[in-house]
């Protein structure tokens, strides 16, 4: 077990390890445990009742939070020539259309946070697959990232103003962020609401017993807060 720093000790001290939270009271405790000098985010981590190796029984997805995540989104847009003004009205921050911005992130460039692609391109997208795939980066039609030219204004729009990918990993957790700890609680609340009202609808017909097992939330720089998974599935996003 790794050793932990003075201040963690300190902050550790307020979280009672065996509590379910409420999911107010876990993001209220999660704010006022961060001890980052910097303004961190409040992440949450769901063990789900899944088997990642079945294919009926994953969950991706995405969500647009009520109140973003609290930091500029730097959207890069896969385009056509014809298309490329419509990208730059939109927001995106780069705009790439021809071999040279291919090229570029084939040397390793990744300086980007989503990335949104047109179907016509995304036969030269698709040689970037090793790079922006594990970065989780690559355009995919499921996370709404493959886009029809008449829908790329809105999703660029969508992804400046803040929404988050989740999916299953190899563990069988998903890992959401909710915003910033400067955040008011209820902000959080109502993210944290938006996430888990799709992660209940995204439930697959194939899962079988418990379908959220564990759910956390911590700070960047913090300890973790255990929170009641049948209040949690219970939540909502705002109306």
């Amino acid at each position: 077990m790794p050793r932990r720093g003075k201040k963690y000790l300190e902050v550790v001290q307020k979280v009672d390890r065996n509590k379910l939270y409420s999911p107010k009271e876990a993001l209220e405790l999660a704010k006022e445990v961060s001890y980052a000098n910097f303004d961190a985010t409040v992440e949450m981590h769901l063990n789900m009742g899944l088997d990642p190796r079945r294919s009926d029984q994953q969950i991706r997805g995405v969500v647009k939070l009520p109140h973003g995540l609290g930091k500029p989104v730097r959207v890069v847009a896969f385009v056509t020539p014809e298309l490329e003004q419509v990208a730059k009205e939109a927001g995106a921050d780069y705009v790439i259309s021809d071999q040279e911005g291919i090229k570029k992130i084939q040397n390793g460039w990744t300086d980007f946070d989503v990335s949104i692609a047109v179907p016509q391109m995304m036969p030269k997208v698709g040689r970037l697959g090793r790079i922006l795939g594990r970065r989780g980066l690559m355009p995919n039609p499921k996370t709404g990232t493959v886009v029809q030219p008449a829908d790329l204004p809105r999703a660029i729009k969508e992804a400046k103003a803040g929404r988050v990918e989740y999916r299953l990993d190899r563990t069988g957790n998903v890992h959401v962020p909710l915003g910033k700890v400067s955040f008011p609680t209820e902000h959080l609340l109502e993210n944290m609401g938006a996430v888990m009202e799709a992660i209940r609808r995204a439930k697959p017909a194939g899962a079988k017993g418990t379908y959220v097992k564990r759910v956390t939330v911590a700070p960047s720089m913090g300890p973790g807060i255990k929170v009641d998974p049948a209040e949690a599935l219970a939540m909502e996003g705002p109306a």
